[in-house]
């Protein structure tokens, strides 16, 4: 069955589209999935047909860091890299919900690099919208606070899911903030308190 979201990514080059699902192999997963893991060795592209990941980057002290968001219709530019190199993962990748991904293999990378020029354009643009990313993430980090970095993470996940209500743990916001578990406690608490949010378990509704 074809998928609107590779016609949509890849709508001036129908062959490509079909190439993908020629050799490419679909699998579903649910959320808390890991798709791929830090010095894993690249064996395949992952391109996410529905559904979310978020690509994270693990410290040697276990402390981790959300870098972005693979959304419907992107892939990870890491995996591309890594895999054209035959390098080994330096990031995980994890699933935000239940997603359907499509799994090119690294061979077919370069192939298509050759042959559709479509597919040279989207490696580009997911290139240059991560690099974008990058550099919001250092901004963040040294010039903006804790509670600020906080704020925007649940404005981010509230728009990506469409929904005012978040599902998620305190130490699962300190894990992508990078930051400690009973720092995020205090600020949501703080957030309550002024009316902005209000806290359930697990679970977060924004009010703002």
């Amino acid at each position: 069955m074809e998928n609107t979201v590779l016609s949509s990514e890849f709508n001036s080059s129908p062959e490509l589209v079909k190439k993908l699902y020629q050799y490419g192999i679909t699998k579903t997963y649910q959320e808390g999935d890991i798709i791929l893991d830090e010095n894993s060795s690249i064996r395949s592209i992952p391109i996410v047909m529905k559904g979310m990941m978020k690509v994270i980057r693990t410290e040697e002290d276990g402390r981790e860091i959300l870098l972005h968001y693979i959304k419907a219709g992107e892939s990870c530019i890491m995996s591309f890299l890594g895999g054209m190199h035959n390098e080994k993962s330096i990031v995980k990748a994890e699933v935000e919900e239940d997603t359907e991904i499509l799994f090119l293999p690294v061979d077919k990378v370069s192939l298509f690099i050759k042959e559709y020029p479509e597919w040279l354009d989207y490696i580009f643009r997911l290139y240059h919208k991560r690099f974008e990313e990058l550099l919001d993430i250092i901004n963040a980090i040294a010039f903006k606070k804790v509670d600020e970095r906080l704020v925007n993470l649940l404005q981010k996940k509230s728009e990506l899911s469409n929904s005012n209500t978040i599902i998620i743990t305190h130490e699962q916001l300190a894990n992508e903030l990078g930051t400690a578990r009973v720092v995020v406690s205090r600020l949501l608490k703080q957030l309550e308190e002024e009316g902005k949010l209000k806290l359930g378990r697990n679970k977060i509704q924004l009010l703002f």
